[in-house]
């Protein structure tokens, strides 16, 4: 029964750790980050990473294996946002000035 559990844990786990790439998507398509809270996925990654590192200190794959993929997932979808916010940023700015 534990078994059971830990593989349905980290099954969903691993889907919930993908939800964001409907995010990534989005953003990547709309090339805007306005739907994206950096704030939000920033405390998440030490806590993914925490986790990772307690399921390999402990050996316990059903927690390694989602973390890991969340924490990658979560750095990729900031790293995005912050370089399309980069752009946007840099695009407002040339179009502000005088030519």
């Amino acid at each position: 029964m534990i078994t059971t559990l830990a593989v349905a844990a980290a099954t969903w786990g691993v889907v919930m750790a993908l939800a964001p790439l409907l995010q990534l998507r989005r953003m990547l398509r709309r090339r805007s980050p306005d739907d994206v809270s950096i704030g939000y996925l920033l405390p998440l990654l030490p806590g993914f990473c925490l986790w990772v590192s307690y399921g390999i200190a402990s050996g316990d794959t059903a927690l390694v294996i989602p973390n890991t993929v969340a924490a990658i997932i979560g750095g990729v979808t900031i790293a995005v946002a912050a370089r399309l916010r980069k752009i946007a940023s840099h695009d407002d700015t040339s179009r502000r000035s005088p030519s």
